[in-house]
């Protein structure tokens, strides 16, 4: 019985005791035991009633692929619950919607890492025309070296305010903060490829990339992590790392690597056969998968309120 029936029912029976009270002396006790039998009764109903235990709550089953198998995730992420969180804060506190940064090593300095979308030295197929309204978008920011790209940054240099270009840079600032405050990005493409065994290694390259992406986040600013081609440190430890805090952040992945498995080489440079550096061939379409990723999640964001 529910609440409400139950209050009426109790009034009724209440107005049935105020008759009771006009019964012959003989006749009140059972008309007395009578009420109180029938409301002993519908109290012992309500409380079997509100005693069932609710339905138990089915946890949102995480469908989201592991970061051990990463190989397979694909090329242009999908927009994220922690992205859209992030570009609403970001909205909120006034980061610029025309601005993107590009934060790592020297393989995204703008010669060879989305520049030329800048200079109008590009082509886009039938599939992409689409993408020129990012291009326009974002239109300056292409074709720009960021404070936090520099030859031979790592990741912990990254957060070094001795890293930092004293021209630009406050005094306490580190290349991270500096590109921050300068560029006020909407997203940062995060693409530490260079590894030194000696300073970082894994454990401290995982410990370090949470700081950064930490403090992007919290900037307001979504964060884009890149796979690398190159497997310089072996069994492929740092994108590993770079898709387990992709995964546990909740964060969009633009998987590089798994774009640069049909290339000659699989995208790395024969001529220098270094094991680090990229093909020239390699960066159009490294640039152009970053375009797709940026156009993608930009189109899903920006109108979120």
């Amino acid at each position: 019985m529910g609440t409400s029936a139950f209050l009426l029912f109790v009034m009724l029976n209440a107005c049935a005791a105020n008759q009771a009270v006009m019964l012959p002396a003989a006749e009140q006790p059972a008309a007395e035991e009578a009420i109180a039998v029938t409301e002993t009764a519908a109290l012992e109903t309500l409380a079997t009633a509100t005693a069932i235990p609710a339905p138990a709550q089915t946890p949102t089953e995480d469908t989201r692929m592991k970061p051990e198998d990463w190989k397979n995730w694909p090329i242009i992420p999908e927009v994220t619950e922690k992205s859209r969180e992030v570009y609403l804060l970001g909205k909120q506190s006034g980061v610029n919607p025309n601005a993107f940064s590009k934060i790592g090593d020297c393989q995204n300095i703008k010669e060879s890492f989305m520049g030329i979308y800048d200079l109008n030295r590009y082509f886009l197929t039938e599939n992409q025309k689409d993408w020129q309204e990012t291009i326009d978008n974002f239109r300056g920011y292409f074709n720009r070296d960021g404070k936090a790209i520099e030859q031979g940054l790592n990741v912990a240099a990254a957060l070094s305010p001795l890293q930092a270009d004293p021209n630009e840079c406050q005094p306490t600032e580190s290349p991270l903060a500096c590109e921050l405050r300068v560029a006020n990005p909407s997203f940062a493409f995060v693409a530490f490829e260079r590894w030194w065994p000696n300073i970082t290694p894994p454990d401290q390259y995982e410990k370090y990339l949470r700081i950064v992406l930490d403090t992007i986040m919290a900037y307001g600013t979504v964060p884009i992590l890149v796979t690398k081609a190159d497997n310089i440190e072996g069994n492929h430890q740092l994108n590993l790392i770079i898709a387990k805090l992709a995964y546990e952040y909740d964060l969009p992945l633009y998987n590089w690597w798994r774009a640069a498995q049909p290339l000659p080489h699989h995208g790395m440079d024969s001529e220098r056969n270094d094991g680090f550096h990229i093909s020239t061939d390699a960066w159009t379409e490294r640039s152009a998968y970053a375009l797709g990723t940026l156009d993608h999640l930009w189109k899903g964001l920006k109108g979120i309120q």
